[in-house]
């Protein structure tokens, strides 16, 4: 059916929120975007004038796609060149969605979003709509075509699979920019003591590089591992001139609302490490390299203001 202008202004006003929720569930943007627009398809053809919620009648159709391609997704990471990391993205992106409280802003975090790897794909739906849009879990039920108690249920499931692998506190922004800073200076130094005083004993470095960028297969563990592994990141080679170019700045930047570091050269973003600092130092470093995963971070980098870099490299 032929859309009306309302109808049309009804979708477009409720896109926002529909790629934010795509994007905690996927894990991806691009994904994100596709399912949004799949979406879209079902709504023109949707007799419209019946629907009475828009609202309620989209987030069910783009959370069972979503729903649909996790379970796809699952099969076709047995298969993925490496680790797999969710695809992050920049500060101010607004498929990032809303960050008013303490829940929205860990939904999103890089950290958490890795978590979620670990639910089913209702977990994921179910904490991803409760946590994140504060859904009643009256109407998460009869998006999901369960229970009010089996949603209530399968909520403490999931929250209890997140919490079991979060860091242990989380520290002030002000904090966690200093501890970034004393990173990149620990790392380009040359020496690995430094770095050492600067993560926690469990510590551990994770890279997706998609096959198609250099990364480790398996996460190294450990805070000596990692520091001796972190300082040979910044260490040059041809090898990794002939990835991200010559010369390329690093700037300090936060990505899914946590700190990290932004590798640029030649106007495109080759590199995105999400660092999750506790105060008890550095926890985890996750390093996304696959240049699929940082093309809206290329976007995004393009069309915002950003200072001067902390460093050159190579």
């Amino acid at each position: 059916m032929a859309l009306t202008m309302n109808d049309t202004d009804r979708f477009e006003a409720a896109m926002p929120r529909l790629e934010a929720i795509a994007y905690r569930l996927l894990g991806s943007a691009s994904d994100a975007e596709d399912a949004v627009q799949d979406t879209f398809l079902r709504w023109q053809a949707a007799d419209t004038g019946r629907i009475e919620v828009p609202e309620a009648w989209l987030t069910k159709v783009l959370t069972n796609l979503c729903l649909n391609q996790l379970t796809s997704a699952r099969a076709r990471r047995e298969t993925y060149v490496g680790q797999w990391l969710p695809e992050p993205l920049l500060a101010g992106d607004p498929m990032l969605g809303p960050a008013d409280t303490a829940e929205q802003r860990e939904s999103v975090s890089y950290a958490v979003l890795a978590l979620m790897e670990r639910l089913s794909p209702n977990e994921r739906a179910v904490y991803v709509l409760r946590e994140a849009f504060d859904y009643p879990h009256r109407q998460i039920a009869e998006i999901l075509d369960l229970t009010e108690a089996a949603s209530q249920q399968i909520l403490h499931r999931a929250k209890k699979h997140v919490a079991d692998g979060k860091a242990r506190t989380e520290i002030d922004e002000a904090a966690a920019r200093r501890i970034v800073e004393e990173f990149l200076a620990a790392a380009t130094s040359g020496r690995t003591e430094p770095l050492v005083r600067l993560l926690t004993g469990d510590a551990i470095a994770i890279g997706d590089g998609g096959g198609k960028v250099p990364a480790r297969a398996r996460a190294v563990e450990g805070a000596l591992a990692v520091a001796k592994f972190m300082r040979g990141l910044f260490r040059p080679s041809p090898a990794k001139r002939a990835y991200v170019g010559d010369s390329p700045e690093v700037h300090a930047t936060t990505a899914n609302g946590a700190p990290a570091l932004v590798a640029v050269s030649d106007s495109r973003v080759v590199g995105i490490i999400c660092l999750e600092i506790t105060a008890d130092g550095i926890v985890a470093f996750r390093s996304q390299v696959n240049p699929d995963k940082l093309e809206r971070a290329t976007r995004h980098w393009a069309a915002s203001d950003h200072g001067e870099p902390l460093l050159t490299i190579f």
